[in-house]
Parts: structure tokens; sequence; C-alpha cells
């Protein structure tokens, strides 16, 4: 079974940075597409970034230009760099892939971020 483990996330002030990871297991991930998602207390769940297996990207407009997906398909593991953040960003992050069919209904613990001063 596919297992999403997300770490990095914590207290920043605006403007400042984090680097999430996302550890995967159960799959071979350089044939999987994958994303991370967000979702703000009492809010729904929304796109964040996209990696596809040739490496492309894609992004919700609201991060672009200050995020930035990679992936590590050796290693399991998919990051998101993310600069110049802000209040609105404070969030639980998730990893997964794109693929609803694809996600079995699995999903990880996501990782805190809290973008306050």
């Amino acid at each position: 079974q596919m297992s999403l483990v997300e770490s990095g996330g914590g207290l920043v002030q605006p403007g400042g940075s984090l680097r999430l990871s996302c550890a995967t297991s159960g799959i071979i991930l350089r044939i999987w597409n994958m994303a991370w998602y967000r979702q703000a207390s009492g809010k729904q769940r929304e796109f964040v970034a996209s990696i596809y297996t040739d490496n492309s990207t894609s992004y919700a407009d609201f991060v672009k230009g200050r995020f930035t997906i990679s992936r590590d398909n050796a290693k399991n593991m998919v990051y998101l760099q993310m600069n110049s953040l802000k209040p609105e960003d404070t969030a639980v992050y998730y990893c997964n892939t794109p693929s609803e069919w694809a996600r079995q209904g699995v999903w990880g613990q996501g990782t805190q971020v809290t973008v306050s001063s």
C-alpha cells in the first residue's frame, strides 16, 4: 500500500522560507505524477503544485514564483521549496498523486506550516 509521510513544516515569519519533504513508499515514484495540497483551518483542501513523470510542473496561481516542487525518484522523495511565505500560506500541507483513483483514499498526516509574525 502507498504510504506518504510529510515533514519540514513549522512556524516561520512572513517572507521566510521552508522546505517540505514527502517520503513515499509502496510505489515506484518515477512512474507516478505527484502533487502538493494544502488545507487551512475550516477550509477545503486546495491544489498547490504538481510534478509529472517527465519533471514538468504546474502551480496554483497563488504560489507561482514563490514555491518550487521537485522530486528525487531514486530516494522516493518529493519536495516543496517555499519562499516568500505569506500568512495566507498557513495550512496543513499534504503530498499525494493528483489522480484521485490512484490515491485509493490514502493520505498522509500532513505537515503544519504557520506563517505569522
